[in-house]
């Protein structure tokens, strides 16, 4: 018996990295996965391959969680598709450029809050029928180390997660009574995003490994994967509104981060 056997969990951002390492950690315990994303590519190259190892248990779609209709339809769909949902993983994100704050235009910090924010709201609106409706479900938010340090450089996304961190709080406290239980995973993983940052910036990536207590940077299906199992489960029943960082200890003294932002 695995931990997710008969439960079902749609996540968003899972073509690739974190948002795939959950997907895949999720099915391995048993559970059925609506996969999407906005990359089609990567989305049906990523369905193709785990349908194979788990067969009928997969299903995707593409979604512009920033689309309003699309992310309520996206919820819908995967309730419709496997008969019920229990897991709702917010983890989708679009990169983009590393700006110093004076220069950080009004378009990019509404954009991170429409992908962080706006998008697990709408997602979370979404679920709460049908998790009531089963007596309980799980709702977990992907936030970031980046916010809780305010890293340099990417203050869109710094203040757009902890908005998202304290939203997830709220609903851990208003949706507790339901049975429901929401949770915060702040991930140290290489993430399509990190692998991006590692590239531009390898003497950072490699003293931010380095100066992490384990020494590594964290893997997205076998260090991020579990937890988020985890908290799917029965086993985090009575957890709830906590942040859990999943970093290899880099939360404990803060981690290295000095990127150089185009000027």
């Amino acid at each position: 018996m695995g931990l997710l056997d008969n439960r079902v969990a749609v996540i968003t951002g899972s073509a690739m990295g974190i948002g795939r390492g959950m997907a895949e950690a999720m099915l391995e315990a048993g559970a059925g996965v609506m996969l999407t994303d906005i990359n089609a590519q990567a989305l049906t190259a990523t369905e193709s391959e785990l349908n194979e190892r788990h067969p009928g248990r997969v299903a995707s779609r593409v979604v512009d969680v920033t689309n309003r209709s699309q992310v309520i339809a996206m919820v819908d769909a995967t309730h419709a598709h496997f008969g019920r949902l229990d897991a709702l993983v917010n983890n989708a994100w679009k990169a983009g450029r590393l700006t110093r704050l004076e220069k950080l235009t009004d378009e990019q910090l509404r954009g991170g809050y429409d992908m962080a924010v706006m998008a697990a709201f709408w997602a979370m609106q979404a679920a709460l029928p049908y998790f009531r409706q089963q007596g309980g479900g799980r709702i977990i938010n992907l936030c970031s180390l980046n916010g809780v340090n305010a890293h340099m450089y990417s203050g869109d996304y710094n203040a757009a997660k902890e908005a998202l961190r304290s939203l997830t709080r709220t609903a851990a406290r208003e949706w507790a009574g339901d049975q429901i239980c929401c949770n915060i995973i702040c991930p140290g993983a290489a993430s399509a995003a990190y692998q991006r940052f590692a590239e531009a910036n390898p003497d950072n990536a490699r003293a931010m490994a380095a100066a992490n207590p384990m020494g590594r940077v964290g893997d997205p299906k076998d260090d991020i994967g579990p937890v988020a199992v985890f908290l799917a489960s029965d086993a985090a029943r009575y957890l709830t509104g906590n942040t859990l960082f999943v970093d290899g200890g880099s939360h404990i003294n803060g981690v290295s981060w000095a990127p150089q932002p185009a000027e």
